[in-house]
């Protein structure tokens, strides 16, 4: 196996404890140093990490003993901390969005091709069980030709659960591109990449208040749109709706749908790494579920992070090039909602390798 791999993280926030469960004990990877804003969090987060170290962000992007950033930071500096370990030289995973404006995100892809390192991004939830086992189904042909999708995600709003909210409802955040990248990643993962995308959007109100934490019952302004909706034109010819939310409460609807010539297929949360993939055959007089047949299992956060590092040659399933796709086709959508017209992407993305039944263990990534 050789030495882990040896991995600096940059922000410490409510995401990293789950990355942690995935990356603390991993044979394949070993995190070195932290960074955060509040260095007593850093050095709390590196106590509990064996051979870790408690840094600054300047440091960490510049420490011999790191090989790939995990950026964790706010979505508003997922550019910023990316593109500075990129001219430090470094691979770097960012949690999802790749960047809050197209123009930053392609920039971040452009300087790492020039500089020769690898950038990933989530979401990987898409690499589990749950996504890979529906995309198995349409690869083997038991829906015939995909025709059509519809992903829907309702929420009445991060607020009410989240002590520090504030950055869900400023540029960058809302709830497409909070969690429009979980049913877009995993929609071209089914269905391929998008061509085009007509938008509309709105927003319920102008201020939301804190439900839980030490901020309960504080005000915060909301500046961007809540509720949005789009159509896209996938270049196979299928057109998926997405419907993204913080100002419902509840849905009945199947987190994704998709409709082919001979059936239909209800694929679980992609939110999550697994769940039950369901099949309605044209012929058929009910649903039933699909056996678990691809996908990596026992994955958690970071699963995507372990398939960049030991990609060997291949591909990473979580890269760059697909996170810019689905950046692109969210901006396009609150682009096309503004300006009410249709609007052409420029970007595309290659359908990322399917994963078969795997173990997260590094000698087992394939």
């Amino acid at each position: 196996m050789g030495d882990p791999h040896r991995i600096g993280i940059v922000g410490l926030g409510f995401i990293s404890g789950a990355y942690l469960t995935t990356l603390r004990d991993h044979p394949a990877v070993r995190v070195t140093a932290v960074a955060d804003l509040d260095p007593a969090r850093a050095a709390a987060v590196a106590a509990e990490l064996p051979g870790a170290e408690a840094v600054g962000v300047e440091r960490l992007l510049g420490g011999a003993d790191v090989d790939t950033v995990l950026n964790l930071t706010v979505p508003a500096a997922h550019a910023e901390i990316t593109l500075r370990a990129i001219d430090a030289g470094k691979n770097v995973f960012v949690e999802k969005p790749l960047a809050v404006t197209f123009s930053d995100g392609r920039e971040v892809i452009d300087r790492a091709a020039a500089a020769g390192v690898r950038v990933g991004c989530a979401p990987d939830t898409v690499l589990g069980t749950g996504t890979q086992t529906a995309r198995a189904a349409i690869d083997g042909g038991l829906i015939g030709r995909p025709l059509s999708a519809t992903a829907v995600m309702i929420t009445p709003g991060h607020e009410r659960w989240h002590p520090d909210p504030d950055f869900y409802y400023v540029a960058g955040g809302g709830p497409l591109l909070d969690m429009g990248p979980y049913y877009l990643t995993a929609l071209i993962h089914l269905l391929g990449p998008v061509r085009a995308v007509v938008g509309a959007a709105s927003r319920l109100r102008t201020e939301r208040v804190i439900g839980s934490g030490p901020r309960t019952g504080r005000r915060i302004a909301v500046e961007v749109d809540t509720h949005v909706s789009g159509v896209l034109e996938h270049a196979s010819g299928a057109l998926s709706t997405i419907t993204t939310s913080f100002d419902g409460v509840a849905t009945t609807a199947a987190p994704i749908e998709v409709h082919g010539e001979t059936g239909t297929l209800a694929v679980p949360d992609p939110n999550h790494f697994d769940g039950e993939t369901r099949l309605f055959p044209l012929d058929g007089n009910g649903w039933r579920a699909l056996p678990v047949d691809a996908g990596y299992t026992g994955a958690g956060r970071g699963t995507g992070l372990l398939d960049l590092v030991t990609a060997d040659g291949r591909a990473p399933r979580a890269g760059g090039e697909l996170a810019l796709h689905v950046l692109e086709t969210m901006t396009a959508v609150l682009r096309s909602a503004h300006e009410g017209r249709r609007i052409e992407l420029t970007t595309t993305a290659q359908r990322p390798s399917p994963v078969p039944l795997t173990p997260v263990v590094p000698q087992q990534f394939s």
